[in-house]
C-alpha cells in the first residue's frame, strides 16, 4: 500500500493556497498541518483544507504535528530563516518556494545549513512543470542541433496585492528580478546545461506603484528591463520582462535556436484573469521551425482545466507535487531542482539587479 504522505504547510497566502488545493488533488496526499499568522489567510486555507491542525508558530508545528514533509510559501524574507529553525528542529523533506533568500548575507549560512541537511531540499521551480515549456525541454537539443541562443519573455500583469503588500520593496523580495524572475534563469541554466559567466541588465519602474504609499515610502521594486546573460561554452541567453502588459495573449515567449532550427514555446497567464468576453482562453503551443525545410509544426499542449482551475501555472503546481511527493514516499530518488539550482537562480537574480543599479556587467564564478 503507498504510504500517505501528510504534508505541512508553511504560510497560506496566494501561493500557499495554490499548494493547497494542487496537494488535494494528489492521490495518497494530505496537508495534516499549517502554520499561517495572518486571521484571513487562515480562514481561507481553513476553507480549503478543512482536516488541517493549525499551530501559532512554525516551532509549534514542528514539535508536535504528525507530518511527512514540508513547504515554505511564506514571504521571501521568512525563508532563510525558517530553513535554518526546520535544519535545528526537525529536517524533514522540504520544498521550498522561490527564492531561498533575499539577503546575500545570508548565502554562506544557508549553504552550509544545506549542506548538513539530511533530507531532500526541493526548490519550487513551477516554470520547468508547466506543459508548453516541459515539452519545449524534451525537444529542443533535437530541434536545434545544440542551442545557442535562448530568449524568454514575460509580458504580464504587475505584481498582484500580498498580505501588507509585503512585495512592494526590494528589502522584502530582493528586488524584481530575483522574486519574480529566478524562475527564468532556473530555465536558462537548465536549458543550457551550462553555469552563467556574466550578467549584464538595464531596469527602471517605470509605471506600477508610483501613486503607492507605504508609511510614506513609495514602492521601489522595477517592473520593466532587459537582462543579458553569457554561459560557459559561449551560449547566451536574454530575458525581457515587462509587467504593465496585462493584454498580452501570451504571458510567456520562450525561444531556443540552434544551427538547426528553432523551438518556441507559447504560454498563457493564469486563467482567471482572461476576461470571458474574449472567448475561451488561449491554448499553450509550441512550435517548431526547422532551419532547412521550413516545415513549420505548431503544436497545441492543452491542460487539464481542472488543473487550471487549481492554481496561477498551468498545471505545474501539481507536477511538481507528483515528482516531489514520490521522493518523499522513496519511489523516486532524484531531487529535481536542488538547493544549488535554487542558490544559482537567486544569485543571477542577485547580479542582475547589481547590473540594472549600476550600469556595469557583472562577473559570476562557479
Amino acid at each position: 500500500m503507498t504510504q500517505l504522505v501528510r504534508y505541512g504547510i508553511i504560510g497560506c497566502g496566494m501561493m500557499g493556497q495554490e499548494h493547497l488545493r494542487n496537494i488535494a488533488l494528489l492521490d495518497g496526499a494530505c496537508v495534516s498541518a499549517i502554520f499561517e499568522p495572518d486571521a484571513a489567510m487562515r480562514q481561507t486555507a481553513k476553507d480549503i483544507a478543512p482536516k488541517a491542525a493549525f499551530f501559532p508558530s512554525v516551532n509549534a508545528m514542528l514539535g508536535s504535528a504528525d507530518i511527512d514533509c514540508l513547504v515554505i510559501a511564506s514571504p521571501n524574507y521568512c525563508h532563510a530563516d525558517q530553513i535554518v529553525e526546520i535544519a535545528a528542529m526537525r529536517p524533514l523533506p522540504l520544498l521550498v518556494e522561490k527564492p531561498l533568500l533575499t539577503d546575500p548575507a545570508h548565502i554562506a549560512r544557508l549553504t552550509q545549513t544545506a549542506e548538513r541537511y539530511p533530507a531532500p531540499i526541493w526548490v519550487a521551480m513551477e516554470y520547468r512543470y508547466m506543459p508548453p515549456i516541459a515539452a519545449l525541454l524534451e525537444r529542443a537539443e533535437t530541434v536545434t542541433g545544440g542551442i545557442k541562443m535562448l530568449s524568454l519573455r514575460e509580458h504580464r500583469f504587475p505584481f498582484l496585492e500580498k498580505v501588507g503588500d509585503w512585495n512592494r520593496f526590494n528589502a522584502n523580495t530582493g528586488g524584481t528580478f530575483v522574486e519574480k524572475c529566478c524562475h527564468f534563469f532556473d530555465l536558462m541554466r537548465l536549458v543550457l546545461r551550462r553555469n552563467p559567466v556574466r550578467v549584464m541588465a538595464s531596469a527602471a519602474q517605470s509605471v506600477n506603484h508610483l501613486d503607492e504609499r507605504y508609511d510614506g515610502k513609495t514602492p521601489d521594486i522595477i517592473d520593466n528591463g532587459y537582462v543579458i546573460v553569457d554561459f560557459d561554452g559561449g551560449a547566451r541567453a536574454m530575458l525581457e520582462l515587462c509587467m504593465f502588459a496585462d493584454g498580452a495573449r501570451y504571458q510567456e515567449t520562450i525561444s531556443a535556436v540552434g544551427p538547426d532550427g528553432k523551438i518556441e514555446a507559447f504560454v498563457p497567464g493564469p486563467t482567471r484573469f482572461w476576461p470571458g468576453d474574449l472567448g475561451a482562453p488561449p491554448v499553450p503551443l509550441i512550435e517548431i521551425s526547422p532551419r532547412l525545410s521550413k516545415q513549420i509544426e505548431v503544436h497545441e499542449i492543452p491542460v487539464d482545466p481542472v488543473l487550471l482551475n487549481a492554481g496561477d501555472h498551468n498545471g505545474a503546481t501539481y507536477f511538481q507535487h507528483q515528482k516531489f511527493m514520490a521522493l518523499v514516499q522513496g519511489s523516486n530518488t532524484k531531487t529535481e531542482v536542488s538547493f544549488s539550482d535554487g542558490l544559482w537562480a537567486v544569485r543571477m537574480g542577485m547580479a542582475a539587479q547589481r547590473s540594472a543599479s549600476t550600469g556595469q556587467a557583472v562577473t559570476l564564478e562557479g
